[in-house]
């Protein structure tokens, strides 16, 4: 078949139009131009798509299942050259951005809906995982850059830039003996089992002698619900409505706990295109 997406067009607009002279008056064209045109596609096709028996341009039962056939190529057709326009213009076909499991759901869902309306073309792929999980996901080059929380300094092979912050807070279990006092000291901490984060070659200050870990700071929401200890945590996970019981946070003045550091890390020698330095950007302005 020799038929082409010209022939498509001026098939689709004379349906729509219900006339080979409207057809022609809309495309700028003779008539005969356009007759000429739907006749070689309909030899091409070999079925009449017209019944030309009247007046006006009438669809032949045919014409009326192949118009729906022409638009989606039509439409195809049209994305296809969206996307080698943006791809011209420097812009990604892809993108695979892993992000840490434990940044702020609100922040991370407006950022991916955002994406989706400014870079319809964008193939996108998203990786979840832990702090460290996500950085690994950027040096073994399965992520071109990683969101995550700030886990200690970074090897000279990456690139980082800074983004914001998140708080973080003291969380018991509701109930908890602890939240009878308005503030707790460091000492009131001792007694109970200390929840911390683990991650390679980060060492969390403890402050009980009973220490439990995990690499999730869900995992460790979790546990709290489960009263199986004290954890400080950032407070999107801990007000998280998912758990087994409300965590409450307590204050603890003389802990002097500072906002968790949000990090940007890609592998050096990687250029970041449009898509890339938007998500930075905007990424950015949401966690403020």
């Amino acid at each position: 078949m020799q038929w082409t997406l010209d022939q498509l067009r001026q098939f689709v607009l004379t349906a729509e139009s219900g006339s080979f002279s409207e057809a022609a008056r809309r495309l700028g064209r003779a008539q005969s131009a356009v007759s000429t045109a739907i006749g070689l596609l309909e030899a091409d096709l070999g079925v009449e798509l017209f019944d030309r028996s009247r007046r006006n341009a009438q669809l032949t039962d045919a014409g009326a299942l192949l118009l729906l056939e022409a638009r989606e190529l039509l439409r195809q057709g049209q994305s296809l050259e969206q996307r080698a326009l943006s791809l011209s213009a420097g812009g990604e076909a892809k993108l695979t951005l892993a992000l840490d499991e434990a940044l702020p759901d609100t922040a991370v869902g407006t950022l991916i809906r955002e994406i989706a309306q400014r870079f319809p073309d964008l193939e996108l792929t998203l990786l979840n995982g832990t702090a460290t999980e996500v950085a690994e996901y950027v040096d073994q080059q399965r992520a071109q850059m990683a969101i995550h929380f700030v886990r200690g300094a970074l090897p000279a092979r990456f690139d980082q830039r800074h983004m914001g912050t998140v708080s973080q807070g003291l969380f018991v279990p509701m109930g908890h003996p602890l939240t009878r006092n308005e503030t707790v000291q460091r000492r009131d901490l001792v007694p109970y089992r200390q929840l911390i984060l683990h991650a390679d070659d980060v060492h969390e200050t403890a402050y009980s002698p009973k220490v439990w870990r995990a690499d999730s700071f869900y995992a460790l929401a979790r546990m709290v619900a489960y009263d199986l200890g004290w954890a400080i945590l950032p407070v999107n996970i801990a007000t998280h409505d998912s758990y087994r019981q409300p965590l409450q946070q307590l204050d603890c003045p003389s802990l002097a706990l500072p906002q968790l550091s949000v990090r940007v890390l890609w592998c050096q020698g990687w250029q970041p295109g449009p898509a890339a330095n938007w998500v930075q950007a905007r990424f950015t302005e949401l966690l403020r």
